[in-house]
C-alpha cells in the first residue's frame, strides 16, 4: 500500500479528532464564565505575604474579636441637627439590620457626631460572604426606614469592597463583548471576509474556555489565587495572543495554498513555518510571566501562572484547532478572496516589490537606514523623559473605582462629621504588660483621635484608653472592663483623624511603627491603612527585583532562538526604549488629560512585563523571517524581504492586541484603565515605529555583524 493511501485516513481522522476535542472541552469550560466569583477574592490582605504585619494582625484579630468580619460603616447625615424622634427611629432601624443575612455580630447603636448633624452605625459583615449583596441589602433596608430629610451611605472596608465587586461585574459580559467586537471588526477589514474572522475568533474563545476551565479547578483546589483584576487580564491576554498566533498561521497557510494544490500539503508547510515563531513567541511571554513568581505580593505572583496557562492554551489552539478548521474549510475559508493555486508561484520568498505598501516601506528604510534608526531612537528617548512624572507610589482605596462610588461619598460624609478614620482603625497587637506604654505612644501622635482596647466584658466590646489607663464606658462608678487577653497579648485600636486611605493616615501608621519599634515593644501593627502600606511596599520591592530578571530571561531566550548575541541585545534594548516612551506618554496623559490621582506601584511592573514580553513577539516574528531570508540572500536583502513579507501580518496582530488591551478600559477600575492605555499605546508604538523603522534600519545598517557570533556573521554576504 502506498504512503499516500496510508496517510489518507489520517488526513480525515486527525482534524476531526482535534476539532471535536476542542469543542468538547470548550463546551465544558464555557459555563465557568459565570462561576469565577466562586473561587476569586478582591481582599487585598489575602494577597500580602505571610510575613507582612498587616497579614499577621488579621490572622490574630479573630481570636480577640470572636469572628472574621469586616465593618460596614453606615453614615446618616442631615442639614439640620437630628431630633430625638429621628435618633429614636434610627436606633430602631439599626437594630433591624442584625437580621440581614451575612451580619455576623451585634450592630452598634447609632453614634451621634459632636455637631449633631450625623450618626454612624458599625455593622460587622461576614468576610467570606457575598459582601456586595449584603451591602446592597443594608443600604436598601436603611433607606426604606430613613426619616424624611436624611441621607445615608454605606462606606468603610465593606462598602469599598462592594464597589470593587460591582466594578468587576462587567468582566464576563461587557469586557468580553467589547474585546471580541473590536477584534472581529479588525479581522473583517484585514481579510475582507466573514468566515475567516469567525474561525479566528472561535480559536481565541475556545482557548479561553479551556484555559478558564483549568484555572478554575486549580483555584478551587487552592493552588492558585484569582481576583477580578487577574481575571480581566487573563481574558484579554488569551484573546489577544491567540488571535496574533492565528494571524501568523493564516498568513502562512494562504501563501501555501497558492503554492500547493492540496490542502494537506499546504497545512503541513504552513505549520512548519509557524511552529517555531509561535513557540518562541509564546515561550518568551510565558517565561516573562513566570518571573512574577518571584513576587512577594501574591496578586503579582499568582498572575504569572494564571496568565502563563492562558498563553499555553492560546498557542495550542492556534497550532491545532485553527489548522484543523482551516484544513476542513480549505480555500473556502478565504471567500470571497480565495487564494488560487499557481504552479508557477516561486517557493522562495518573492522580492519586496511584490508586497505593495510594505515592500515600499522596506525599500525606503533600506535606502537611508542610519538616519532612520538614529532619528527614531532619539525621538523615543525624548518620550522616555515623561516617565519621570509618573507617580506610582500608590493611590487611595477610594480612588480605585472610577466614576460614581457610594462608599467614596460616604467616606467624605464621615470625614465631615467624625474622625475620618472612624470604622477603619489602626490595630496593634501588643503584649499585655506593654498595653499602657503602647497606648501612650498612640495618643501622643496627632494622627490618632482616640484609642480603645478590645474587652469581652464591655457592652460595646471595647473600652477607651487614656494616659490614665482603661476607662469605663458607662455611668459614673462603672468598673473599667478587663481587656481580652489571648496568649498574653491584647488588641489595641486607634481611631485615625484622617481618612484611612489617605497619605496622611499612611504616614501616621509609619510613624507609629517607627515609634513602637524604638520603644522595643513586641507589637505588630495592622488594619486597613497598614494593609495599603504593606501592599505598596511589597509591590515596589517586586518592581525592583522582577524587571531586571525579565530582561535577562528574555535576552537568553532570544540568544538561543536567533543563535546570536548582538541581535538579542539590540532587540531587547529597542523594546525597553519603546516601553520607556509608552510610560512617558502615559504619565503625561494621566497627569494632564485624565487627571488621575496617581498609580499603583504594580502599574509599571505589569506594563513592563506585558510590553516587553508581548512587544518582543513582533521582533521575533520579524527577525526569525529576516534570518530565514538572510540564509539565502544575505542580511541586508533579508531585512528588506523580511519586513516586506511580515509587515501586513504583524501590523494586523499589533492592531488586534492593542484593541484587546484597550478594551480593559471599559471596566471602571483605575489600575486596569492605566494598564489598558500603557499596553495598547506601547503595542502600537512597537508595531508602527520599533518594528517598522527602528529595528529594520538598525539591522540593515549593521548588516551581517548583527548575527555575531553565529555562522551568519561569518558568512561573507552582508
Amino acid at each position: 500500500m502506498s504512503e499516500s493511501r496510508l496517510l489518507r485516513p489520517l488526513r480525515i481522522v486527525l482534524p476531526a479528532l482535534l476539532i471535536l476535542g476542542w469543542i468538547a472541552l470548550a463546551g465544558i469550560g464555557g459555563p465557568y464564565f459565570g462561576r469565577v466569583d466562586e473561587v476569586s477574592s478582591n481582599d487585598r490582605t489575602a494577597y500580602l505575604p505571610d510575613s507582612a504585619e498587616a497579614t499577621q494582625v488579621q490572622a490574630l484579630a479573630e481570636g480577640f474579636l470572636g469572628s472574621e468580619a469586616i465593618p460596614a460603616i453606615l453614615v446618616v447625615t442631615s442639614d439640620e441637627e437630628l431630633t430625638d424622634e429621628q435618633l429614636s427611629a434610627l436606633t430602631e432601624s439599626a437594630r433591624s439590620l442584625s437580621s440581614v443575612d451575612g451580619v455576623v455580630d451585634d450592630v452598634s447603636p447609632p453614634i451621634p457626631s459632636e455637631d449633631g448633624l450625623a450618626v454612624q452605625v458599625v455593622v460587622p459583615v461576614d468576610a467570606d460572604a457575598d459582601i456586595g449583596t449584603i451591602v446592597g441589602e443594608l443600604d436598601a433596608q436603611l433607606s426604606a426606614d430613613l426619616p424624611t430629610g436624611l441621607s445615608a451611605h454605606v462606606t468603610g472596608p465593606a462598602g469599598f469592597s462592594a464597589d470593587l465587586g460591582a466594578a468587576f461585574a462587567g468582566i464576563d459580559g461587557l469586557l468580553l463583548g467589547v474585546a471580541l467586537a473590536a477584534v472581529f471588526i479588525i479581522l473583517v477589514i484585514v481579510y475582507r471576509s466573514l468566515l475567516l474572522p469567525l474561525i479566528v475568533l472561535s480559536t481565541s474563545m475556545f482557548a479561553l474556555c479551556v484555559a478558564l476551565l483549568t484555572i478554575w479547578h486549580l483555584a478551587a483546589a487552592d493552588l492558585l489565587l484569582l481576583s477580578g483584576q487577574t481575571q480581566g487580564i487573563l481574558f484579554i491576554l488569551v484573546i489577544g495572543a491567540a488571535t496574533d498566533y492565528s494571524l501568523l498561521y493564516v498568513s502562512r497557510y494562504r501563501d501555501e495554498l497558492r503554492r500547493q494544490e492540496r490542502r494537506w500539503a499546504a497545512t503541513i508547510s504552513a505549520l512548519r513555518g509557524t511552529v517555531e515563531p509561535v513557540i518562541a513567541s509564546g515561550g518568551t511571554v510565558i517565561a516573562g510571566l513566570l518571573c512574577l513568581l518571584l513576587s512577594d505580593l501574591k496578586s503579582n505572583s499568582t498572575l504569572g501562572p494564571v496568565a502563563a496557562i492562558g498563553i499555553v492554551f492560546a498557542m495550542l489552539a492556534a497550532l491545532t484547532f485553527l489548522p484543523a478548521l482551516l484544513y476542513v474549510a480549505g480555500r473556502a475559508a478565504f471567500w470571497p478572496r480565495r487564494p488560487r493555486y499557481d504552479p508557477a508561484s516561486p517557493r522562495s520568498t518573492s522580492s519586496a516589490a511584490d508586497h505593495g505598501l510594505w515592500g515600499k516601506v522596506a525599500t525606503a528604510v533600506s535606502r537611508r537606514p542610519r538616519p532612520v534608526w538614529i532619528l527614531t531612537a532619539v525621538l523615543l528617548a525624548v518620550g522616555c523623559v515623561g516617565a519621570l512624572q509618573l507617580d506610582a507610589d500608590g493611590v487611595p482605596q477610594s480612588d480605585l473605582v472610577l466614576g460614581a462610588s457610594s462608599a467614596r461619598d460616604g467616606q467624605v460624609a464621615l470625614g465631615e462629621h467624625f474622625p475620618a478614620g472612624a470604622g477603619s482603625p489602626v490595630e496593634v497587637i501588643v503584649a499585655e504588660d506593654d498595653l499602657q506604654a503602647t497606648t501612650d505612644v498612640l495618643l501622643a501622635d496627632d494622627g490618632i483621635d482616640a484609642v480603645s482596647v478590645v474587652a469581652a466584658d464591655s457592652p460595646s466590646g471595647s473600652a477607651t484608653v487614656s494616659t490614665e489607663g482603661i476607662q469605663a464606658q458607662g455611668p459614673p462608678g462603672t468598673p473599667a472592663p478587663a481587656p481580652t487577653v489571648v496568649d498574653g497579648r491584647v488588641l489595641v485600636q486607634g481611631t485615625l483623624t484622617d481618612a484611612p486611605d489617605s497619605s496622611a493616615a499612611e504616614q501616621t501608621v509609619r510613624d507609629l511603627r517607627a515609634a513602637l519599634d524604638e520603644e522595643d515593644f513586641a507589637e505588630i501593627v495592622g488594619g486597613v491603612t497598614a494593609t495599603s502600606i504593606d501592599t505598596n511596599d511589597a509591590s515596589a520591592h517586586d518592581r525592583a527585583l522582577i524587571i531586571p530578571v525579565v530582561l535577562v530571561v528574555i535576552l537568553l531566550i532570544l540568544m538561543l532562538l536567533l543563535r546570536s548575541v548582538l541581535a538579542p541585545v539590540l532587540l531587547v534594548a529597542t523594546t525597553v526604549l519603546s516601553f520607556g516612551t509608552a510610560l512617558g506618554v502615559a504619565a503625561l496623559v494621566f497627569n494632564h488629560l485624565l487627571d488621575f490621582p496617581g498609580a499603583d506601584p504594580a502599574v509599571p511592573l505589569f506594563g513592563f512585563v506585558f510590553l516587553v514580553a508581548l512587544g518582543i513577539d513582533y521582533n521575533i516574528f520579524l527577525m526569525t523571517r529576516v534570518r530565514e531570508e538572510a540564509l539565502q540572500h544575505g542580511t541586508r536583502e533579508g531585512v528588506v524581504r523580511g519586513l516586506a513579507v511580515t509587515g501586513g501580518v504583524i501590523t494586523s496582530a499589533g492592531l488586534v492586541l492593542a484593541a484587546t488591551f484597550a478594551a480593559l478600559a471599559v471596566i471602571p477600575i483605575l489600575f486596569l484603565a492605566q494598564i489598558a492605555f500603557i499596553v495598547a499605546f506601547g503595542v502600537l508604538l512597537d508595531t508602527f515605529v520599533v518594528r517598522t523603522l527602528l529595528v529594520p534600519a538598525l539591522a540593515h545598517d549593521l548588516g551581517r555583524v548583527i548575527w555575531w557570533p553565529s555562522t551568519l556573521w561569518r558568512d561573507g554576504r552582508s
